[in-house]
């Protein structure tokens, strides 16, 4: 068993210190750098494969996307989007909610839409379905 003593401080050196000072900042760094995704600049909507509209994030707008099921609602909001209404049985893309990071995408299979955020530091190059 080891004893450890009850001032331990008093065991570390001037360059143990230096050590755990740079390993606190290297987490911080860490945590800032790879667990924050980039904010989106633009949407991409597809519709049957096809890139049906292009947009920017700056101003809020609806768009309605046709496809084999019905019309699918995409809502736009400055930094973010959503699809709000689509006519698919199990309502997956519209449970995810607001998407507010580059690279997150939201699928309407049944209809055959998709919505992806674009922008620096997306967590994907392309998704296809």
């Amino acid at each position: 068993m080891i004893r450890i003593p009850a001032d331990w401080r008093a065991l570390l050196r001037p360059g143990d210190w230096l050590v755990i000072a740079a390993g606190l900042v290297l987490c911080v760094y860490s945590g800032i750098g790879f667990w924050t995704a980039g904010a989106p600049d633009g949407v991409i909507v597809r519709a049957g494969g096809k890139v049906f509209a292009e947009a920017d994030l700056s101003r809020a707008r609806r768009i309605e996307v046709p496809g084999p099921l019905g019309t699918t609602l995409v809502e736009i909001e400055p930094g973010r989007a959503r699809v709000a209404a689509d006519p698919g049985p199990r309502q997956y893309c519209v449970r995810q909610g607001w998407l507010d990071r580059a690279g997150a995408v939201a699928i309407c299979a049944p209809n055959q839409v998709s919505l992806i955020l674009t922008g620096r530091g997306a967590d994907y190059d392309s998704l296809n379905y």
